[in-house]
Formats: C-alpha cells, sequence, structure tokens
C-alpha cells in the first residue's frame, strides 16, 4: 500500500468544477492532488471529466465560437491544470474520514492520502428512462439538458418526459426555440409547482400526454426519429414523431460517498454556505453539480470551482498553514 502523504488540498472528483479548482489551486502553489474519478458498478458509464464527456458539441462556453466537444474541452481543462503542477489520478475515492485534520483519503487502488483541505466537485447523475434504444441515441437526439442542447433543435418536433419544475422548466425554455413540444407524464397531474404548471399548461407551443410512457426511442443513422409512448391506462401505443427527446426527471447527486458525513438538502444535494463554497466540516468545500440543483452549467460549475480554491486557500492562511 502506497506511503501516506499530507496534502494542502485534494480534490474528489473533476468536471469543470474539479479541474478549475485545480488551475486555481495550483497557480496558489498549493500542490493540488486530484481523484478524477472513473466507472463504477453502479454506474458503469461514469468518466473522468464528468456529464460533458457525453456531450457532443459544446456551443455556449465563452471563448469557442466555432463549438468545441465536450471530451476536448475537459481535456483542454486537464492539460491546463497539469500544466501548473497538478497531479491526477484517475480513480474513484471509495473511503474519507473528515472527523480530524488532516483528513484521510482512500482511493479504490488503495493508495491513502492526507490533506489540510478537501474540496468535492463529485458531480451530478441524469436520471435516465432506462427503456429500449436510449442509450443509442444519447446525443443524437435524447438529451438531459435543454439548455445545454436545445439550439440544434430549432423548428423541430420534441418530446420532453417529467412532470416536475426541471420539466416544465425544459418544455416553456424549448417551445421558444422549437416547433413544437410534448410533454409525456406517467400520472394525470403535474408535480410542479403552480406557477410552472401555469406557464406550461397555457403555452400555445405545448401539448400533454397524460397517464404515458415513452417505451422506445427510434431513430436512424442520422439520428432520432421518434419515439413509442403507451397509455398506462388503456395500453395502447402510438409512434410520436420527434427529432428530440429530453428527459427531465432529475438529476441525482454523487454524494454516495458522503452521506452521514457532509449536511445535505432533502434532495441530496450537498450543502454549502450561501455565497461560499463551505460545509458543514471546516476545511472541506464542495463545488459543481455535487452542490448545485439550479443552474447545472459548465460554466457555473467552474466558477465554483474557482470559489472553492480562493475560499481553501483563504481558510488555511486563516489556519496559518
Amino acid at each position: 500500500m502506497a506511503e501516506e502523504k499530507i496534502n494542502k488540498v485534494t480534490i474528489i472528483g473533476s468536471g469543470p468544477a474539479g479541474y478549475t479548482a485545480a488551475i486555481y489551486a495550483a497557480r496558489a502553489n498549493l500542490e493540488p492532488v486530484v481523484f478524477a474519478g472513473g466507472p463504477t458498478l453502479e454506474h458503469p458509464q461514469r468518466v473522468p471529466g464528468g456529464q460533458l464527456m457525453v456531450t457532443t458539441d459544446v456551443e455556449n462556453y465563452p471563448g469557442f465560437p466555432e463549438a468545441i466537444t465536450g471530451p476536448e474541452l475537459m481535456e483542454r481543462f486537464q492539460k491546463q491544470a497539469e500544466r501548473f503542477g497538478t497531479v491526477i489520478h484517475m480513480e474513484n475515492v471509495v473511503k474519507v474520514d473528515f472527523s480530524q485534520r488532516p483528513f484521510l483519503i482512500e482511493s479504490e487502488s488503495g493508495l491513502k492520502v492526507r490533506s489540510e483541505t478537501v474540496i468535492i466537485s463529485t458531480g451530478a447523475t441524469a436520471k435516465w428512462l432506462g427503456v429500449k434504444g436510449e442509450d443509442s441515441f444519447k446525443n443524437r437526439g435524447v438529451s438531459a439538458c435543454a439548455t445545454c442542447d436545445g439550439a440544434f433543435f430549432k423548428n423541430q418536433e420534441v418530446i420532453v418526459v417529467g412532470g416536475g419544475d426541471t420539466a416544465m422548466e425544459e418544455a416553456t425554455y424549448l417551445a421558444k426555440i422549437v416547433k413544437h413540444v410534448t410533454l409525456v407524464h406517467r400520472r394525470d397531474t403535474l408535480r410542479a409547482s403552480k406557477v410552472m404548471q401555469e406557464r406550461a399548461l397555457k403555452n400555445p407551443k405545448i401539448s400533454f400526454l397524460w397517464n404515458s410512457a415513452v417505451e422506445e426511442v427510434m431513430g436512424d443513422t442520422k439520428g432520432m426519429t421518434g419515439a413509442v409512448v403507451r397509455n398506462l391506462k388503456t395500453g395502447d401505443s402510438q409512434l410520436l414523431a420527434a427529432t428530440g427527446l429530453f428527459v427531465a426527471i432529475g438529476h441525482t447527486p454523487n454524494t454516495e460517498l458522503f452521506q452521514g458525513i457532509l449536511e445535505t438538502h432533502q434532495s441530496g444535494y450537498l450543502k454549502t454556505v450561501p455565497g461560499s463554497t463551505r460545509t458543514n466540516i471546516p476545511g472541506v468545500f464542495a463545488c459543481g453539480d455535487v452542490q448545485d440543483s439550479y443552474y447545472r452549467q459548465a460554466i457555473t460549475a467552474a466558477g465554483t470551482g474557482c470559489m472553492a480554491a480562493i475560499d481553501a486557500e483563504r481558510w488555511l492562511i486563516e489556519e496559518g498553514e
């Protein structure tokens, strides 16, 4: 087993938040170590770099007028972090001990390090339908983020699945761009707030299929062409023509490692002090989608990564480190 090492900053997770935190921490001579993560038995599709690793064209990240692919953007983030001396381990952390400082972090390979501060950027995982064809057409019609991908479906027919605030927000947003939105919901009433419900129900470009569920995503070599939707009461199925399917049934923050250790919201996202990235344990900070259920954008994740590095640096100064 590897010899224990005491770091000034250890970052658990990667993506825009983790790598930005690493860049700022490295430039502050804090010699950060990053555990970038990777696939697990529960989440075999999870890869270092976060959700952008399964995103094709990124057109809304400033500085790339010609667009850039998600994996290429994350590769640039990683190289920039490494340029300033960040040490990156492409593996998962399986155990943490935040009961005393320096904190203890243990990886799946058995590597143990101790750290004066920890920055958590483990992100969140979109909930998917788990139906036939869904994986085949991800990034070729199937998406979990209208803000990210809506512009690719201008003047086209799309489907949104869900009944909560997120689904209403996605449908309302898409209605400004696409030709028509069909919202598919398993029940005959919505879970969304009244304001969000009324906004969607009154929109002439949004129609609803109640008591219904998507059973299969259809398409060809060019991409998605439609979805088979079944009425859960009658059992009847229909093929709904659409080039886009937006799954809006929520995200799950990747906080399993910190259950019972760090405070979370009822939704599972890590709690941070408003206006900062500080958690309930001094010296432990959280950034990116693991603590942000509202914006969930690459640029906001990067922004909170910057905040976390600065918060960690200033906290170390306060502690006389």
